[in-house]
């Protein structure tokens, strides 16, 4: 499974096409494309084993560059496009990356980079001087290098508890560039794709899910749908003109899509999907609900995480039968235990590990490696959630949300869900701001559908209708309102920016 053996096969059969400008790349010029990175890579010195990193938007060019990397034997950094030059260059010393490859757009921080970080060389399509990959590119020959060998990503977590967490993972056992693709097998065998699936991808694509995904498709010989920015009406529509089969979606682009007008959702012909994937989040009961009676039960949910130790998988009529689960293990064992490590009876909840043969460690910080291994050799993404008789899992949030308000503990996702589903409500964070007698207070901020709406009155229509359903404690002290809330574009929450923002107020006050 590689595009070159389907570029033999069949050069003409579009392997990506971008959603806004409509570029298509083929198969062929996929395959010669990337060979010339590949080359080029040799030409540069860089060699088996080492570090590349790519720093650019939704662009033409990310599949060429990275399956040059792939064909070459490297690590390849994907960088997050919203960064800061100070986030990327610590990216880049972290990893020990040897090049930088980038995009026009992103030249002013690129520039910075640059001055930070002069021993790492950058490479930039459309830039206007000696770093133009294009230039660099045209007189590469488009054959395989003599040494072809399969490399792998390292991909940073998204550092929404902390600095960014690089995952490095050996290069692959099997050296040949066609070996086995455990994300293709799993999306062959569980998700339903194929050799002429149409995939609909609306996610950045240095994030873990998105790139993975569609390196699979590509794998596997679909077509990627790719949009440069996600925008609810025109995934729909996307759908229906490319008659999409399968995608890979986050919760808020459910929520997004769902509070559209009824008038526009149903206008678009979304039946071609037979396999909506999504993940990053459990998503709200109602809202999954809600889905399945539109598309119809062909949402499929799973948890994993970049460290790649552990799968959890639950199609739509699994999930109906447990509803709001994320799914049951299929590659390894869950276990959930508490503070000390020990596991905790059916139904209740504590920190959750897999038990697998992945390994993974956090590069150059073996304190959070170890952070995440318990004693037993199992390891954790950080999350706390619970088991139920039938072996489904449900998450809870993550250990480092919870709030402790006298004592008692308190989990935001559960108040978020509950928000996001009021008609008024486009996106809501929960977090525990200082409070003098309980220690922390449940503070809710919500990004409204309309800001005309914002104020008192909302605030305490808001607070009525999360009464009908939480108990006392889990309702917030405080409910304030942001025309738009601090999320990541793959749909995680940066929740250590607004916390940090209410205790830093306190510090200042």
């Amino acid at each position: 499974m590689h595009p070159y053996l389907h570029a033999q096969k069949n050069p003409d059969k579009p392997a990506v096409i971008m959603a806004g400008s409509g570029e298509i790349i083929t198969y062929g010029k996929l395959d010669s494309r990337s060979n010339q990175v590949a080359q080029l890579y040799r030409s540069r010195g860089l060699q088996i084993g080492d570090t590349v990193a790519i720093c650019m938007e939704n662009h033409p060019e990310f599949f060429p560059v990275t399956w040059g990397s792939q064909r070459s034997g490297l690590f390849q950094v994907a960088i997050s496009n919203r960064l800061t030059a100070e986030e990327v260059g610590y990216i880049l010393k972290d990893s020990g990356a040897k090049l930088l490859i980038g995009s026009q757009q992103m030249l002013p921080i690129l520039d910075q980079v640059r001055t930070s970080n002069p021993d790492v060389a950058q490479l930039v399509f459309g830039a206007g001087d000696e770093r133009n990959m294009d230039d660099a590119l045209a007189s590469m020959p488009s054959t395989p290098i003599a040494d072809e060998r399969a490399g792998i990503d390292m991909l940073y977590s998204s550092g929404t508890t902390g600095q960014p967490k690089g995952v490095k993972l050996p290069l692959p056992e099997d050296e040949d560039i066609a070996g086995p693709n455990g994300v293709a097998g799993l999306a062959q065998m569980i998700f339903g794709f194929h050799e002429d699936c149409v995939y609909l991808s609306p996610a950045p694509l240095y994030h873990a899910a998105p790139l993975r995904w569609n390196v699979a498709v590509q794998a596997l010989g679909g077509t990627s749908i790719i949009m440069e920015k996600f925008d609810p009406e025109r995934a729909l529509q996307l759908i229906e003109q490319y008659k999409c089969d399968v995608g890979q979606f986050v919760p808020t682009h459910f929520v997004r899509m769902l509070k559209l007008p009824e008038e526009v959702r149903t206008k678009y012909d979304v039946s071609s999907i037979k396999s909506a994937v999504h993940a990053a989040a459990p998503v709200p009961v109602p809202i999954k609900e809600a889905m399945i009676k539109w598309w119809g039960p062909v949402l499929n949910e799973y948890y994993a995480g970049t460290e790649g130790n552990g799968f959890v998988f639950c199609n739509s009529e699994g999930w109906m039968g447990h509803k709001g689960t994320v799914g049951q293990p299929i590659n390894c064992v869950v276990h959930i235990c508490d503070e000390n490590g020990e596991e905790v009876p059916v139904g209740e909840e504590g920190q959750i590990y897999f038990e697998s043969g992945s390994k993974f460690e956090y590069h150059n910080d073996p304190e959070k490696t170890k952070a995440a291994t318990h004693p037993r050799g199992w390891t954790s993404l950080g999350d706390v959630g619970k088991l139920d008789e039938d072996g489904f899992l449900y998450l809870t949030d993550r250990k480092s949300f919870m709030i402790i308000s006298g004592g008692v503990n308190i989990y935001p996702q559960e108040i978020e869900n509950l928000l996001v589903t009021h008609d008024k409500v486009a996106d809501a964070a929960v977090i525990g701001a200082p409070d003098e007698d309980m220690g922390e207070k449940v503070v809710a901020v919500v990004q409204p559908m309309d800001m005309a709406d914002a104020g008192p009155e909302l605030a305490q229509e808001l607070e009525a209708f999360l009464r009908q359903s939480l108990s006392g404690v889990k309702i917030p002290r405080r409910i304030d309102f942001r025309a738009e809330l601090p999320r990541h574009a793959t749909g995680k929450l940066y929740k250590r920016l607004l916390r940090d923002e209410y205790w830093n107020k306190q510090k200042a006050g």
